[in-house]
């Protein structure tokens, strides 16, 4: 039990590090997004949550795959090499919400229950 502690601490801080790079990111991109669009943008990950009107399965899988680190990534990515400083911000936004859930302890959802993650249980299911 206590390797699986030290281990979700570990993806914790390394969330809270990948949040605070991508937030540092976003003044040298210079994408000037005005507060709003990039707060929105911030939490636009957590939308995917209507996918579990689909079932269980469908509803994990979409909320995992926009809560990859990777899917902020290749956005922020392509911005740099099209040269479209608003499509690196948003992308480093998207990596960075990702980083924020999880150095909160939100982890990946398991497709039996959405309080289920990769990190341990979350609400009540932690209780």
């Amino acid at each position: 039990m206590k390797h699986q502690t030290w281990w979700r601490n570990w993806q914790r801080v390394e969330g809270g590090l990948i949040f605070a790079s991508a937030l540092a990111l976003l003044w040298p991109l210079g994408a000037d997004l005005p507060w709003w669009l990039a707060l929105l943008t911030f939490f636009a990950p957590d939308f995917s949550f209507a996918a579990y009107g689909l079932g269980k399965r469908v509803g994990s899988t979409v909320y995992n795959l926009v809560h990859l680190y990777a899917f902020g990534m290749v956005v922020l990515a392509a911005g740099l090499v099209l040269s479209l400083p608003v499509a690196a911000s948003l992308g480093a936004l998207w990596m960075g919400h990702a980083g924020f859930d999880r150095a909160l302890g939100y982890g990946l959802k398991a497709p039996e229950s959405f309080s289920l993650t990769h990190l341990g249980p979350i609400g009540k299911a932690r209780g």
